[in-house]
């Protein structure tokens, strides 16, 4: 007879001593674009103030130049993730107003679904310099246009990076296996992205509903950025890549970034001009292509591929790639939300997870996709075991078996935080129109005239005045001056070091023995 649930995550729990449940590990990496005051995209060029996207160990910038990323260290408390994170917000805010960037009058644009984007071809990609590896990085971003359109990537989010000290690879992938089987509740609680401008679906058969003034949503969605119109990709709907083993994980990338795909074989490397489209002709060009809820991750060394650190060193940690910014908070985050993630990673982790099969992992995108849709609609159900479920019970059951997660954390850290993080949650299954989605909506429709673009402009100005109104000193302000006149230096040193051309370079880091792991 098999262990029953609670009582496997119970006995897991018990063997997760305070000291190393105070080992765990956090850090965040923030995506925003540059926008107008208007509710434009900003075209205009990386800030030099903000120092070299290439280098920058914590301000660069991810597909588009006008598209920031801030990055913060790794953490021990969640408070210090996300004070880390204020900073780098103040660093930015500041730095834009103080150098005239834009006006002074660009801002972090607050919601995951794009400002008012101008044509496809227009939005500029993201540019790294001269370097083999900086143009290799801009050459990606090119493919990416190509292959999926530059709006898709204007998309923003929030990485959740976490480790726990003492997993091998095989507890990665069971964690990875439960996250993606629970990833509604999430989605749920934490989706944001409700509405979308109309310029981010011209030309697309898109499903939505007019809200009016050019916006368009729908009723009962909680993340669109997770649906159907977000992060998709027909072609690598084709990969059913298993999260059974690190080994099978592996070699399912490798087929894909290795072995031609004729859609990408079309477009061509180089076009007649000689000018690069892309890096490859492969399903993936390079890892990073490859969408997910869910990463497992190693830090790469220097020219390393990602896949052969994984396989040489294992897995160090994962990344929740299924955060939507808030566009309520100033840092489209708050400490309640990462200390939820932290209870609802171990709970993956302590309850029993079974292999995926291919039918399972069909399964669970259409529960994806009916929760970023229609999550919140009454008597929503979704697909568990061959049955259908009512969300809000099955998101119930999963909360319930939260709660000696949360005594064990807040046991160890002291206090009462991370119980109270899962009481809100667990309170919002009875008000979903407390939720971010909900209300989001809610304020479009009731404040502003049905408007993405009004409503989350004047979501960024909020944020905006009340980053400037934060205490900045003198010391924080030429500290993050000199990162970025070190990150402009560091760019030019790699530039200095190039000594073959850029094909010989790609060709090199594209071989397919730079994947492999030595005999």
């Amino acid at each position: 007879m098999s262990t029953p649930p609670a009582d496997f995550l119970l006995d897991g729990l018990r063997r997760l001593s305070p000291e190393r449940l105070r080992g765990m590990r956090r850090g965040v990496e923030k995506e925003s674009l540059r926008a107008l005051p208007g509710g434009a995209l900003a075209l205009t060029p990386h800030p030099l103030a903000l120092g070299s996207a290439l280098t920058h160990g914590r301000i660069t910038t991810d597909f588009s130049e006008s598209q920031l990323e801030l990055i913060t260290g790794v953490h021990a408390s969640v408070e210090a993730c996300l004070d880390e994170l204020t900073q780098i917000h103040q660093h930015v805010v500041h730095s834009l107003a103080e150098t005239g960037h834009g006006a002074g009058d660009e801002r972090l644009w607050a919601s995951s679904m794009p400002c008012s984007l101008p044509t496809d071809e227009t939005i500029p990609l993201g540019r790294y310099g001269s370097s083999n590896i900086g143009r290799l990085k801009s050459v990606y971003r090119m493919g990416l246009g190509h292959r999926y359109g530059r709006r898709m990537q204007t998309i923003s989010g929030i990485h959740y990076n976490w480790s726990l000290p003492g997993l091998g690879n095989d507890e990665h992938f069971a964690l990875i296996r439960n996250f993606r089987r629970h990833a509604f509740v999430l989605l749920w609680l934490f989706g944001a992205s409700p509405a979308v401008c109309g310029s981010f679906v011209a030309g697309r058969d898109h499903g939505l509903q007019s809200l009016g003034t050019g916006s368009l949503g729908l009723p009962w969605a909680t993340s669109l950025r997770m649906g159907r119109l977000g992060y998709q990709s027909a072609a690598q709907a084709t990969l059913a890549v298993s999260y059974n083993s690190l080994e099978g994980y592996a070699a399912s990338l490798h087929a894909a970034l290795t072995q031609p795909y004729p859609a990408y074989e079309a477009i061509g490397i180089r076009n007649l001009g000689g000018e690069y489209n892309q890096l490859a002709t492969t399903l993936l060009q390079i890892e990073n292509e490859f969408y997910g809820t869910i990463r497992p991750k190693r830090v790469i060394q220097r020219g390393e591929r990602p896949l052969h650190a994984l396989r040489q060193r294992g897995v160090e940690y994962i990344e929740v790639r299924c955060m939507d910014l808030d566009p309520m908070l100033p840092v489209g985050i708050q400490a309640a939300t990462m200390r939820f993630i932290d209870i609802f990673l171990l709970h993956c982790l302590l309850q029993p997870s079974p292999p995926d099969t291919p039918d399972e992992i069909a399964a669970l995108g259409r529960n994806q996709h009916r929760t970023a849709a229609f999550g919140r609609q009454p008597g929503l159900t979704l697909e568990r075991d061959g049955a259908d479920v009512p969300l809000v019970d099955w998101a119930a059951e999963l909360l319930a078996q939260c709660a000696p997660i949360a005594a064990a954390l807040d046991a160890a850290h002291g206090g009462q935080a991370y119980a109270a993080a899962l009481a809100e949650a667990q309170a919002s299954l009875a008000a979903p129109e407390t939720l971010p989605s909900a209300r989001v909506l809610a304020q479009i429709n009731s404040d502003f005239g049905g408007s993405h673009i009004a409503y989350t402009r004047a979501q960024a100005e909020q944020a905006r005045q009340h980053l400037q109104q934060l205490p900045w000193t003198a010391e924080q302000r030429a500290a993050g001056e000199a990162e970025a006149q070190a990150s402009v230096a560091a760019q030019r040193a790699i530039e200095a070091a190039d000594t073959v051309d850029f094909e010989t370079f790609r060709l090199a880091y594209l071989a397919p023995e730079g994947l492999q792991v030595a005999d």
